[in-house]
């Protein structure tokens, strides 16, 4: 099978991904072969590899937003058949017995592992998935809208719960690629009045199309004070421009698994009145599943811009670069 596997990270302008050769993977206990259809560009992919995340396994096939068909059953499979349609996404594997585990914070895990870092993802024509981190999908969503959030989807409904925004509240999102305006879809269902904070001319008029109240410069002040706030860009210079944008009381959330460094924050301007800071660590499995269930019930769609398997180290240039809305998605024509 054809699959991309991170060579030598470093900038995605010196093409660290290679297109390699391998054989189709063995699903092992408890594990689906997936014959992938579609995979969704994730910046987090990037990361990978870039290198700003520690290499777990070396020549790693990256890519968890996977939406693909039961090809295969490992031993002790139990409710998956062949055919089926399926979703691979970022959480791959938690012990189950930790305090976290046991207390419905699986995501924070010490032994939790990841596809696409710590086992090979969807740059590929077959991937692997334990069947208990595996998920049933809408069927009305066809498989590249719905790639995008097994991943950006999850995690942005994560991070807007962790705003704990109040019912009609304010948000801001800073950065709005692919997993900002799932999230912002999902918040204007629920009665948010959403401001977006980005760059590029194309994402914030996605973000007025999808109803949004307005959409302005990263570093510009939102027309009214926020509620809250999630932070998708990676850069930590905005922390304390979304903190002073906050009201009393509000919550900032960072989306991201990797963010540049924070400048330090001035207490009186951007943490006084019980401003609060929070990180967005993964997702859990219940959050993937409500997330999923919104999806029919909210008419969430992904704005997408398709790219041949081959194409997958352009996909990341283009995402790096910022040469689209929405999100990418590879499409496996094998």
């Amino acid at each position: 099978m054809r699959a991309w596997a991170v060579e030598r990270p470093g900038p995605v302008e010196r093409e660290p991904l290679r297109l390699v050769g391998r054989a189709v993977p063995e699903p092992g206990s408890g594990e689906l072969l997936v014959h992938v259809r579609a995979c969704g560009v994730c910046r987090t992919d990037l990361h990978v590899a870039e290198g700003d995340l520690p290499v777990h396994r070396a020549g790693v096939t990256p890519g968890h937003e996977v939406v693909g068909v039961v090809a295969g059953l490992g031993p002790e499979v139990r409710g998956w058949e062949v055919g089926e349609r399926v979703g691979v996404a970022w959480l791959r594997h938690t012990d189950g017995t930790c305090r976290y585990c046991v207390h419905g914070a699986e995501n924070l895990c010490p032994s939790s592992e990841y596809t696409g870092w710590d086992a090979d993802g969807g740059y590929a024509e077959y991937t692997t998935v334990p069947a208990d981190f595996a998920y049933r999908l809408p069927a009305e969503v066809d498989d590249i809208a719905l790639a995008p959030l097994l991943c950006a989807g999850i995690i942005g409904y994560r991070a807007l719960l962790r705003t704990s925004l109040p019912p009609g509240g304010r948000l801001g999102l800073y950065g709005f690629g692919g997993s900002a305006h799932l999230c912002a879809q999902v918040a204007l269902a629920q009665g948010a009045t959403v401001h977006v904070l980005t760059r590029g001319e194309d994402s914030r008029r996605l973000a007025l199309d999808l109803g949004c109240a307005s959409a302005g410069g990263p570093y510009d002040p939102p027309p009214e004070p926020l509620d809250g706030a999630i932070l998708f860009a990676p850069a930590g210079d905005l922390v304390p421009v979304a903190l002073r944008a906050l009201d009393r009381g509000g919550v900032l959330a960072v989306a991201g698994i990797h963010l540049s460094d924070v400048p330090a924050l001035r207490y009186e301007s951007e943490l006084f009145y019980e401003k609060e800071l929070r990180s967005v660590t993964s997702n859990t499995r219940e959050n993937g599943r409500e997330f999923l269930g919104l999806v029919a019930r909210y008419g969430v769609r992904a704005t997408t811009h398709a790219y041949p398997l081959a194409q997958a180290q352009r996909a990341l240039g283009d995402l790096k670069a910022g040469r689209f809305d929405g999100a990418a998605v590879l499409v496996n024509d094998g």
